[in-house]
């Protein structure tokens, strides 16, 4: 289920209200900003085209703000419609990333939230590599259904 508190993020701060559609400085520039748990921390931004998100700039240096102490995962939604979102992500010690589920359901929960879209709708998430559906039902679960593909293989070697 996600969570929405600061503390729950965790994001500094002696207020512990909930961070939907909450105007954020980073840099010299205030972004909209709302922040969503899915076990671990998501700050979603919106965008007219997925294709210009700043996700080597603005999603590096939101990554390692001192306000988020273990970090966060850094989200660019552009919405198409109620049923379709586009999304990128930079990866909380990962950088660009490809897909993550984890992040489809923070973007749909706070596309809910700033009411781009509803509950109890099956959501298409667009990823670079692939699509996902999620739907957080009335009784606050979060579904997430998509294929697992594989991307690359490898060896590894542990030597003790």
């Amino acid at each position: 289920m996600p969570r929405f508190r600061r503390k729950e993020i965790p994001m500094l701060g002696i207020d512990q209200h909930e961070v939907v559609a909450e105007s954020m400085r980073f840099g010299n520039k205030t972004y909209t900003a709302t922040l969503v748990s899915m076990g671990n921390p998501h700050i979603i931004f919106y965008i007219d085209d997925i294709e210009k998100a700043p996700l080597t700039t603005l999603g590096a240096m939101v990554e390692k703000d001192n306000r988020f102490p273990m970090g966060i995962n850094v989200g660019f939604v552009q919405v198409l419609n109620e049923m379709e979102l586009h999304y990128r992500v930079w990866g909380r010690g990962s950088g660009i990333t490809q897909a993550c589920g984890t992040g489809a359901c923070a973007a749909v929960v706070a596309s809910i939230l700033n009411s781009y879209t509803s509950k109890n709708l099956s959501v298409t998430v667009h990823f670079a590599r692939g699509d996902l559906k999620i739907t957080w039902t009335e009784q606050g679960d979060v579904l997430m259904t998509g294929c697992a593909n594989t991307v690359c293989h490898g060896i590894y070697y542990y030597v003790t």
